[in-house]
């Protein structure tokens, strides 16, 4: 199977086994992005199947992408929230 999880590479979010890219990836770049799959399979050094194989799977479990994409962006934002303001008030 092309699509892989491990705990260890990109938080265990699902990705193109043997690589960093993961689903997500290939997906914004795709449906978000406009870029056709042969470019993202081109700029990934990737087998075009391996990018319809994501695509598909993105498809296939789409409510789970779409709550990796809640969570990633809540992070974001705490992260964010966090960074803008001083740890001490400025006087």
């Amino acid at each position: 199977m092309t699509i892989a999880r491990d705990d260890d590479v990109l938080g265990g979010e699902t990705r193109i086994n043997g690589t960093r890219v993961g689903v997500r990836h290939v997906a914004a770049r795709v449906i978000d992005g406009g870029q056709s799959p042969a470019h993202v399979a081109d700029q990934f050094d990737l087998p075009i199947s391996d990018v319809y194989e994501a695509l598909s799977y993105y498809y296939g479990h789409i409510e789970e992408m779409r709550d990796l994409e809640r969570e990633n962006e809540a992070a974001f934002d705490r992260v964010r929230e966090l960074s803008l303001k001083p740890k001490e008030p400025v006087q």
